[in-house]
């Protein structure tokens, strides 16, 4: 079974769900970080490390022996990674998508296939056993979907090999970075806050992800901190919510240290095995791997 925990913002508590489930999860579980840009579900799992790789783009590199400024590289490349100018044909790796078109269309085969370094892929395992997964942008790369895509790889392998349900601490937003992390997830878990702005990105996560088919249901954050707008919407358009949070500063406390949520005290702890039971469930698998 593979669960994306998901917002229509950042800083609803998407991460503090994900920590807690994978805390409270009944069957061997992997945790997976797929907000390459600011990872951080490791600063509450706290994994110990097992393997740290480099996660690297295919891109061109020209050969100027073999280059007879036909133009056709350049013609192809819509992202303007190759262009001719003049007598000069010019290769700009970090503007590549990593197609591999230009190498194929190439007559003399001048473009030969470099690398780019994307990020790392990390792995690790907890004290309590919980298998993590990371991926971890490299700070001034601009492309982070090819980098959830190598992630990706890594979580259906390591799913497959060990019989893992998963867990996936997904971007926030609706960019494609999060579709990319719930497109072939088994349940899709909003997280929100009884807030207008709530509200407006909850409404927008709702909207894009149904288009996938996935059963969807909810979280509210900080109950009680704001309207019943979050309700009356989830209520309009049939998402259950499973489970609310409560809005007091001990919580937040011990959030801010580090801490799992579900780690609090009893009833957190309680109220988390409940909603992991209603998501596998919900799933349909009984919350094993599928």
């Amino acid at each position: 079974m593979i669960l994306a925990v998901a917002s229509g913002k950042g800083g609803t508590g998407k991460t503090m769900v994900s920590d807690s489930l994978a805390s409270v999860w009944q069957h061997p579980v992997l945790a997976v970080d797929l907000d390459v840009e600011e990872p951080n579900l490791g600063l509450f799992l706290r994994p110990e490390p097992v393997r740290d790789e480099a996660a690297c783009l295919e891109v061109p590199v020209l050969d100027p022996a073999r280059c007879n400024l036909c133009g056709a590289c350049a013609q192809l490349c819509q992202f303007k990674a190759i262009s001719l100018m003049g007598a000069q044909l010019l290769v700009f790796p970090d503007m590549c998508h990593g197609c591999g078109g230009c190498m194929r269309v190439c007559p003399q085969g001048a473009i030969q296939k470099g690398q780019r370094v994307l990020g790392r892929v990390e792995t690790g395992l907890t004290a309590s056993g919980i298998r993590c997964l990371t991926g971890r942008l490299r700070i001034g790369e601009a492309m982070s979907p090819p980098l959830i895509a190598k992630v990706r790889q890594h979580l259906r392998a390591m799913a497959d090999e060990a019989a893992l349900d998963v867990i996936i601490d997904a971007p926030p937003g609706v960019s494609c970075q999060a579709m990319m992390a719930v497109q072939d997830v088994n349940v899709i878990l909003l997280v929100t806050e009884p807030t207008p702005f709530g509200l407006h990105d909850l409404r927008l996560a709702w909207q894009a992800f149904r288009s996938l088919g996935k059963p969807m249901t909810v979280v509210i954050n900080r109950a009680g901190l704001g309207d019943e707008g979050v309700q009356s919407f989830c209520r309009e358009m049939g998402l259950q919510v499973l489970m609310e949070i409560p809005f007091r500063r001990e919580i937040a406390e011990h959030y801010a240290r580090g801490g799992v949520l579900a780690e609090f005290d009893e009833e957190m702890r309680d109220l988390f095995t409940g909603l992991a039971r209603k998501i596998a469930a919900m799933a349909g698998a009984g919350g094993h791997h599928a």
